[in-house]
């Protein structure tokens, strides 16, 4: 994010649109949704999965009722889909229109309403404002389903080669993915020569370092032998630590470990005592680990 100019600085050439930029830039776009960790965590983490959405009971007032359905991707990677029977589907992993992915989204929906079944959803080149996620969703727990691939894209057997290619391209870049239930936003996932779990933490920043820097100081980052932390970074407002597993080990012999770590965590989350000297030494040496996500 930009640096904030200083009170009182005058605006140079082209700082007038910067501001514009930042002022619709939401650092925390899922904030205020119920599970925003997951959410983040379908949008950046998780190859091929669905999730059931249902309208408040003010937007369905106005709106209608409407069988949703958020994708992880849908076909070249559209914003959103109506199915010939009027289903609606939105993709959350897709180019975004402004700094506010959640309005991106909610647009896409309300365009939906009025799209001609059987053909994707035309976004504008930009939102304006209007009504985000939080406004037309209800408040409910993410139903996240793991898919083994894109199958769900179509409601029957294609025959149309061009489409079969498409969708076998995209099911081969579909990497095993688990969603852990040791703690929220937890997923494991396996490339050919490697295993991580990552976990959204839904903490704010500085509480969630805070945290971690009391654990890595006190030598309990890993999740138990043959295992390495590997370092973190930002997604939405929000960090994910990552660690490295051995890849013949399959997701379920992490959830014990896991467990136990989240105990750990939360446990130096909450200490409530600021950090000493080492303790700062070790959450600046986690701010220098950054990862990529694969």
């Amino acid at each position: 994010m930009s640096k904030r100019r200083r009170s009182g600085a005058a605006a140079g050439p082209g700082e007038k649109s910067r501001e514009k930029v930042r002022d619709i830039y939401v650092p925390r776009p899922f904030a205020g949704l119920t599970d925003e960790p997951d959410w983040v965590a379908l949008r950046e983490l998780v190859p091929a999965a669905t999730v059931p959405l249902a309208l408040s009971e003010k937007a369905r007032a106005e709106y209608g009722e409407h069988q949703i359905t958020l994708a992880t991707v849908l076909p070249l990677a559209w914003p959103g889909l109506v199915k010939p029977d009027g289903r609606i589907f939105l993709g959350l992993q897709r180019s975004t229109q402004s700094g506010d992915i959640s309005r991106d989204i909610a647009l896409t929906l309300l365009l939906a309403f009025s799209t001609e079944p059987g053909g994707p959803v035309q976004m504008p080149p930009l939102p304006g404002p209007g009504p985000r996620l939080q406004d037309l969703l209800s408040d409910e727990p993410l139903a996240v389903t793991i898919q083994d691939g894109f199958d769900f894209w179509l409601d029957e057997q294609s025959t149309d080669p061009e489409v079969t290619t498409s969708l076998e391209r995209a099911n081969a870049s579909v990497f095993p993915t688990v969603r852990l239930s040791a703690a929220k936003a937890a997923y494991w996932c396996r490339f050919p020569e490697k295993a991580h779990v990552r976990w959204v933490l839904g903490d704010d920043e500085d509480a969630a370092l805070a945290g971690l820097a009391r654990l890595a100081r006190a030598g309990e980052l890993t999740l138990g032998a043959q295992t390495r932390f590997a370092g973190m970074f930002r997604a939405h407002g929000l960090l994910v630590p990552v660690w490295d597993l051995p890849p013949e080990t399959e997701a379920q012999a992490w959830e014990e470990p896991v467990a136990a770590f989240a105990e750990r965590y939360a446990t130096a989350r909450d200490a409530g005592t600021a950090l000493d000297a080492e303790e700062r030494r070790a959450r600046a040496g986690l701010l220098g680990r950054q990862v990529s996500l694969r």
